[in-house]
């Protein structure tokens, strides 16, 4: 297996915010209580008169941003994404996204690699919650490079937009001269056989799945879908077409997430057999991250078996195309 340098999509975030503060004095932050965890501290410590702590009062904390975001200011608004998108989902929705505000709700700690924190305070409905707004964009970064860049780029997006970093370190996939392309999946494998989506931290996992199933001789194709919204129709589509079969993985309930979003797209253009690794209409727990990986069968070794029981046949009648 290929081994990867770690490091935290948060600090991407930090060192994006950084670079957007001293360019651009519009650029404001604001925190719940969380500034060390979400790594705004570091913006707090040098743009003191541009910070906003609310306190533990999540639903003010998005309103005070939008109230900001109306005067003109371009508004980065953190939290853990368990509270940026249950606690405040009304003030998102009717006070944010209605009057499509430039609100940027980067939220820390998403899915279940939370860890020992436990249920409570793992999101794992947060995609389908934004998704499900309109006018809301949803990027979900895969390492740290990735989340600087993304960050970077939502900053200029009209509107509101969601973009989702997690608690551990996760493996360095990109390096410093990296692209984000807003909107655009990446392919990060060619291959015929199956095409993988995968988008955060599930992306190594994805990668190291390619790598396994490439012993047994099936070629995987492996996309980075680090844009859930708006979906990128036309690259998933291609790729699809190539391999006749596809997987989605996402750190998120199958319910409303990634690989709906994707199995959506199909249903209408181009119906194709198609296996969801993802947590099924559960709870977490509590346990490490790599625990609660392989505990809700999130790992590589069950993103092969899904996409070796597509190759093999176990299509759910469906023949390949």
């Amino acid at each position: 297996m290929t081994e990867w340098e770690l490091r935290y999509t948060r600090d991407g975030y930090a060192d994006a915010l950084l670079e957007l503060g001293e360019k651009d004095p519009r650029i404001v932050v604001l925190d719940a209580d969380l500034a060390k965890s979400t790594q705004t501290e570091r913006f707090k410590l040098r743009f003191p008169d541009r910070f906003v702590d609310c306190g533990v009062a999540e639903q003010n904390l998005m309103a005070t941003a939008a109230g900001l975001a109306a005067t003109g200011k371009i508004v980065f608004a953190s939290t853990f994404a368990i509270f940026a998108t249950g606690r405040a989902y009304d003030q998102v929705r009717n006070t944010i996204a209605y009057s499509d505000l430039n609100v940027k709700i980067c939220a820390s700690h998403g899915g279940i690699t939370v860890g020992e924190d436990g249920s409570s305070h793992q999101a794992l409905e947060d995609i389908a919650l934004m998704r499900a707004v309109p006018r809301m964009k949803v990027v979900v970064p895969a390492d740290y490079y990735e989340a600087r860049e993304a960050v970077k780029a939502v900053a200029y997006l009209d509107g509101p937009a969601y973009v989702r970093l997690g608690r551990p370190k996760a493996p360095v996939l990109f390096s410093e001269d990296y692209r984000f392309r807003f909107g655009k999946c990446l392919l990060m494998r060619p291959g015929r056989d199956v095409t993988i989506i995968a988008c955060g931290y599930l992306l190594h996992k994805a990668l190291q799945a390619a790598e396994l199933l490439a012993d047994e001789g099936i070629e995987a194709e492996v996309l980075n879908l680090h844009t859930v919204k708006p979906l990128d129709r036309e690259g998933v589509l291609e790729s699809v077409a190539r391999t006749g079969r596809v997987v989605t993985c996402e750190e998120h309930t199958v319910l409303g997430g990634m690989g709906s979003a994707v199995a959506e797209l199909l249903a209408e253009e181009m119906p194709t057999p198609m296996r969801m690794v993802g947590i099924r209409d559960r709870f977490g727990v509590s346990g490490s991250a790599e625990e609660l990986v392989e505990h809700f069968g999130l790992g590589a070794r069950h993103i092969a078996e899904a996409a070796r029981l597509l190759c093999h046949g176990d299509n759910g009648g469906k023949t390949r195309r």
